[in-house]
Order: structure tokens, then C-alpha cells, then sequence
């Protein structure tokens, strides 16, 4: 007589992708609130159901709505959930991984940072770091997200809120990568990165940042705002590879700081970072960065020369 198999279930890495959350915040969910998986077959590792992957959904629908994580927790345990089939584990005739998994986070960023969830957030972004890389974080999980808060404000005026934590875990999570004591190409003369003066929107450059460090050029990121004069000085002192100026506006980005930086004894490459320099006429020999990947390539490659 046939008998039917019992569905296998979903493992926690294989149920965080397909909500697009980090695993530790599915841990976090089942250790603090009781939602978590219910297969307890002995000697094997626990495995969500397809009734513990529709509870989990209808739990985020709830913290997206605003709902505290203990209350949409509550919410999702009480209510008859439906059966739905899992996603397969296997490498069938799917899109790559690396998309799908950048997708996914940054689905399950928008709905943790809509929640002003801060664990979730923080999570999902160290958790992306660790398995896209940064230029893929920014480019498929942070940037969309950032952006899409940006719309809302601009249309609405509102969601300043989801915009600064996101970027306090996007700061947390590349700063991390700065200290790494990793091996680079460059130990003696690092590149110089910072936001023009007038320029306080320095995320993208920080990224930037973490992003030569991962591919082991030495960056010295000197944040936000940075005066014309503590530019000129950390140049002199570090006799940089190369000097990196990022501007978001165009009326920050001014071409005479570019012009006017000092000369050290070894010489070193200028780049302009960021759409505030998109109509400005830059000096000779000032390089022009457009994308996080081409920057990290084009910057990798000065280094070595």
C-alpha cells in the first residue's frame, strides 16, 4: 500500500531566505516569543512546517503595520494559519543564489525597518555583508531600501525615522569592516575618503570604504562634512595613494577643493565621488567615480600601480 511522505520541512537558513530576515532574527523570534519551528523529531534538527512558515508571514504583515514584535507574535500564534507548500532547498532551474538571497534581504529589510525593528535591521545588513559582500549589500539590499524611504518622504513627509535607523545599521555594519587586519596592497599609504564640506550624507562613501577593505586596500574614512583645511592636513601627514571626495548635492560639490589640495612628495590620485559632480567641470587628472563596483576597481587598480 502507498503511504505518503512527510514533508521535510524547512531548515532555519532555507525559512530566513525566503522571508527575507537573518536566521539570529528567527532565533530571536522563537527563543523570546515562542514562534518558532515545530518539528521535535528526536535526533534531528528542528524544521519549519509549512503552518510555521505561514505564521511567520502573517507576523511580519503585523510588525509592518506597526505592531509590537511580542503582540504580532501573539497575533500570528492565535490565528489559524494556512497551509502553504515550502520553497525546495535544492538547486533546481532557479535564479542564482546570490540574487535571490540580495532580494530577499532586502524584502525582509523594508518590512524590519517599516517595524522600526533595530535588532532586525542591524541583522539582515551584517547578515548580508557576511554573505553578499558590501558592494552587493549596497547595491540590492541598503541603496533600494534607502531609496524607497527617500520616495515616501519626498511624496508624504514622513519616514525620516525609518531612514536613520536604517543608516545608524548600515554605519554599524560597514564601520565593522574598517579595523579588519586583513593583509593590503596599500599599508603604507592608504586612500583618503570623506564627504565635502557642507556634504553630511556620507554613507555611500563609508560603504565605499568597507568595500576597498574587503578587496584589501587600507581606506582612511574620514566621515562627513570635513573641512577643507583637515583634508589638506590629513593629506600632508599620510601622503595618500589616493584622496576620494564624495558629493551628494551640486552645490557641495565645489570644484576648487579638488584643485587647490596639497602636493606631496609621492604623488597621489584625485576621484569625485557621487552625483553632486555630475555637472561640474573637474580638473585635470581628477578621476570620476560613478558606481560603488567600478569605484572599488578603478581605485584597486591605482593602488597597485
Amino acid at each position: 500500500m502507498a503511504t505518503t511522505a512527510h514533508a521535510p520541512g524547512l531548515t532555519v537558513a532555507a525559512t530566513a531566505r525566503r522571508l527575507g530576515v537573518a536566521p539570529a532574527t528567527l532565533r530571536t523570534w522563537d527563543r523570546r516569543y515562542g514562534i518558532g519551528p515545530s518539528d521535535h523529531a528526536p535526533g534531528r534538527h528542528r524544521r519549519y512546517s509549512t503552518t510555521d512558515l505561514a505564521r511567520l508571514e502573517l507576523m511580519q504583515r503585523a510588525l509592518v503595520r506597526g505592531v509590537a514584535p511580542a503582540d504580532a507574535a501573539r497575533y500570528a500564534l492565535s490565528v489559524p494559519a494556512p497551509e502553504r507548500a515550502p520553497v525546495p532547498e535544492g538547486n533546481g532551474a532557479q535564479a542564482p543564489a546570490r540574487s535571490r538571497g540580495a532580494a530577499g534581504r532586502a524584502r525582509g529589510l523594508a518590512r524590519a525597518a517599516l517595524a522600526l525593528d533595530s535588532v532586525a535591521v542591524c541583522d539582515v545588513i551584517t547578515e548580508s555583508v557576511r554573505g553578499e559582500g558590501v558592494e552587493t549589500t549596497w547595491d540590492e539590499v541598503v541603496r533600494p531600501v534607502l531609496g524607497a524611504v527617500g520616495t515616501r518622504w519626498a511624496d508624504t513627509a514622513t519616514g525620516v525615522e525609518v531612514e536613520h535607523l536604517v543608516t545608524a545599521c548600515a554605519v554599524a555594519a560597514f564601520g565593522a569592516l574598517l579595523g579588519r587586519p586583513d593583509g593590503a596592497a596599500n599599508p603604507a599609504r592608504p586612500v583618503l575618503l570623506a564627504a565635502v564640506p557642507g556634504e553630511q550624507h556620507a554613507l555611500p562613501v563609508l560603504a565605499l570604504s568597507a568595500a576597498l577593505r574587503a578587496h584589501g586596500v587600507v581606506p582612511r574614512y574620514l566621515g562627513a562634512d570635513l573641512p577643507a583645511a583637515a583634508l589638506a592636513a590629513a593629506a600632508r601627514r599620510t601622503a595618500p595613494a589616493a584622496v576620494v571626495l564624495w558629493s551628494l548635492l551640486p552645490e557641495t560639490a565645489d570644484p576648487r577643493l579638488l584643485a587647490t589640495l596639497p602636493r606631496t612628495r609621492l604623488r597621489f590620485r584625485t576621484f569625485a565621488a557621487g552625483p553632486g559632480w555630475d555637472a561640474t567641470a573637474l580638473p585635470e587628472r581628477t578621476g570620476r567615480l560613478t558606481s560603488l563596483g567600478a569605484a572599488v576597481a578603478t581605485i584597486s587598480s591605482a593602488v597597485h600601480v
